[in-house]
């Protein structure tokens, strides 16, 4: 099996590059260039207003500063754990594209011809990529869908006290935002030393398992698709500082 990964330039790609390759080789990872800073903030203000984008990076500088500096031995254990390695990726397997949606990236796919492309924190993939190849596309989502779309699936699943849907997805790629057909579901535990910063690490350290056991249900044949019906779907952004420091105090969500 020819396998692909379609990334952005994270940690969490390169965990996932690492571990999996252990046991299904990966031939190639197309690393996204990432979008400017310039770019989303005003994107991000179009669609919340200046208000609150402003409380949005109020958090992100201030209370994940924090969170990341007294959670660096949690974080440890959690690598530990599920064996999340950062190691360098290998330059015969790197390609740099400036987009999932430009022509460059359909010209490798059609190159390569990939059986499974694994989706990895790129941008939302257009129908010209995903019509256009008869490669498999799956995505590791780091929350429970159809529930949970969007970001930090993990926090705000806390925030709902909805622990049944506190953990991650592998699912078949589509046009929508976390909408494709679902293959494979898990919960995380979560303990008093974690925080908004380590739910990430535990939903990649069980994604990566859960697309281990993808690649070996599309080798047997057993891979299935299904969907839910009847349950309320939501699309969730980056909290801002009031509503952490609101959601801390009330409801003890790290």
């Amino acid at each position: 099996m020819k396998i692909v990964l379609l990334a952005g330039n994270s940690k969490s790609t390169f965990y996932l590059y690492n571990k999996l390759n252990k046991t299904y080789p990966v031939d190639y990872v197309l690393i996204e260039q990432q979008e400017s800073i310039f770019k989303l903030i005003k994107a991000r203000v179009k669609k919340f207003g200046l208000i609150k984008v402003i409380n949005q990076l109020l958090f992100q500088t201030i209370i994940v500063f924090l969170l990341h500096l007294f959670s660096r031995s949690r974080i440890q254990k959690i690598k530990t754990e599920f064996e999340l390695v950062g190691d360098i990726i290998p330059a015969d397997k790197l390609i740099y594209i400036k987009s999932v949606n430009s022509a460059e990236c359909l010209k490798y796919l059609l190159e390569i011809q990939p059986d499974l492309i694994i989706v990895n924190g790129t941008r939302i993939i257009r129908k010209e990529i995903l019509h256009n190849i008869s490669s498999l596309f799956i995505n590791i989502h780091v929350g429970i869908t159809p529930e949970y779309r969007g970001v930090h699936g993990a926090y705000w699943a806390l925030v709902n006290h909805d622990l049944k849907n506190c953990g991650v997805t592998v699912h078949k790629v589509d046009e929508g935002i976390d909408t494709g057909d679902l293959i494979l579901q898990h919960t995380i535990k979560v303990t008093n030393k974690d925080n908004f910063i380590t739910y990430p690490y535990l939903q990649i350290g069980i994604g990566i398992n859960l697309i281990e056991n993808t690649i070996k249900q599309l080798q047997n044949n057993t891979l299935k698709f299904y969907k839910k019906e009847m349950v309320k779907s939501s699309l969730y952004t980056h909290p801002t500082l009031t509503e952490y420091i609101f959601n801390y105090i009330k409801f003890n969500v790290k």
